[in-house]
């Protein structure tokens, strides 16, 4: 039995190494393209609900972007109480337009970031009726002085309708360096980039941080209410987005310094939360899903570690040739995500503990779902 789940894990990550899209490289980086001939106007929505810690620098790297054609700023500001508002004007200086919406109160059936961006939508329409393109980006998202200018180079070079970064995720103290890259690494894993980005494969998927979204294209998808209630917003939006035709293309690629979360993970809570919020809706809230999950984290991360760990017990030559060998790969897909976080190439060894801990999430994110928590965030439950 024990050589059966040794192969059984070696097996899984044979699969995963080979036939899951190459997801493990960490390679989708944006790269530069030709100029375009002529600069499309942009518009950046951000919607916001009491973010005071990060707005002013947020705005402020908005203003000091070195985009050579016409960009709007536009603030949703969804009835934040701390000042995010009054802050974000302060910081917004006179470089650029800005402009701060004031969200109507939340409507039945609507996520909060969603129905403030579809807010500052109606006001892009009316300030800037001839933008080709849309940056939704998020309140703590700052951005490189380069980066709208070589996504909007890439997206006009490769016809791209969505042009999407995960952003660089903060990653200081003992927490966050161990958890955020395994975080980034499952992500991939879940959503391979390669796939994502190939028009022949039905993959979609972006990230919420940075998406250079073509307005034509929004448009067709019918705006946010079309998916006003998702919670995984972004990858709703790139699957409706990649949906509209056979050829519309999207891309989605991981930055370094172009894009970087300011939101303090120093703080195990701060990550155990953001997993939390949204993990059983990533399973559609099926109980079957949730068990399989489990059951499946555990084959694939913890059974050849455990087999290994307990060689004196046992002596199954069979099973820890193929522990090892699931070891192996194990160490092997996850070393390129922790040398883009800078990591020690010996931190590959941690990654069963880290997939203990998100499965742990996981669960909490079930349990909270069951008790009537649900979603939590800024002060509301969905």
């Amino acid at each position: 039995m024990l050589s059966l789940i040794a192969f059984a894990a070696f097996a899984a990550w044979g699969w995963l190494t080979l036939l899951r899209g190459g997801f493990w490289r960490a390679d989708a980086r944006l790269s530069d393209r030709p100029d375009p001939a002529a600069w499309p106007e942009v518009v950046a929505i951000i919607p916001a609900r009491n973010e005071a810690e990060t707005i002013g620098d947020v705005i402020r790297a908005h203003m000091a972007a070195d985009y050579p054609g016409k960009l709007s700023v536009i603030l949703a500001d969804d009835g934040s109480t701390d000042g995010t508002a009054d802050i974000a004007r302060a910081a917004a200086g006179s470089a650029r337009s800005f402009d701060v919406v004031t969200v109507p109160t939340l409507p039945a059936g609507w996520s909060g970031k969603l129905w403030a961006v579809e807010n500052g939508l109606k006001r892009a329409k009316e300030i800037a009726p001839g933008a080709k393109y849309i940056l939704l980006t998020d309140a703590d998202i700052g951005f490189a002085r380069d980066t709208l200018s070589r996504l909007v180079a890439k997206a006009e070079d490769e016809n791209l309708a969505l042009a999407s970064l995960m952003a660089r995720l903060d990653s200081r103290g003992p927490w966050a360096s161990f958890l955020i890259p395994a975080f980034i690494y499952f992500f991939q894993k879940l959503y391979p980039f390669p796939r994502a980005n190939d028009t022949d494969d039905n993959m979609a998927a972006a990230a919420g941080g940075c998406m250079l979204v073509r307005r034509s294209a929004i448009d067709e998808i019918g705006g946010m209410a079309a998916i006003k209630e998702k919670l995984i917003d972004d990858c709703a939006i790139a699957r409706a987005v990649k949906d509209l035709t056979p050829t519309t293309k999207i891309w989605l690629g991981l930055a370094n310094d172009e894009a970087v979360s300011l939101r303090d993970n120093r703080e195990l809570s701060s990550i155990w939360n953001m997993v939390a919020r949204t993990a059983y809706a990533q399973l559609g809230f099926s109980p079957l899903l949730l068990v399989g999950t489990v059951l499946g984290m555990v084959l694939i991360y913890l059974a050849a570690p455990m087999i290994l760990l307990t060689a004196f017990w046992h002596w199954n030559f069979a099973a820890l040739f193929y522990a090892a060998g699931a070891c192996a790969l194990m160490a092997n897909t996850y070393w390129p995500t922790l040398r883009l976080y800078g990591r020690a190439p010996w931190e590959t060894a941690l990654l069963p503990v880290a997939a203990g801990l998100y499965t742990a999430m996981t669960i909490s994110s079930a349990l909270r779902h069951w008790r009537g928590e649900g979603a939590q965030w800024k002060g509301r439950t969905y």
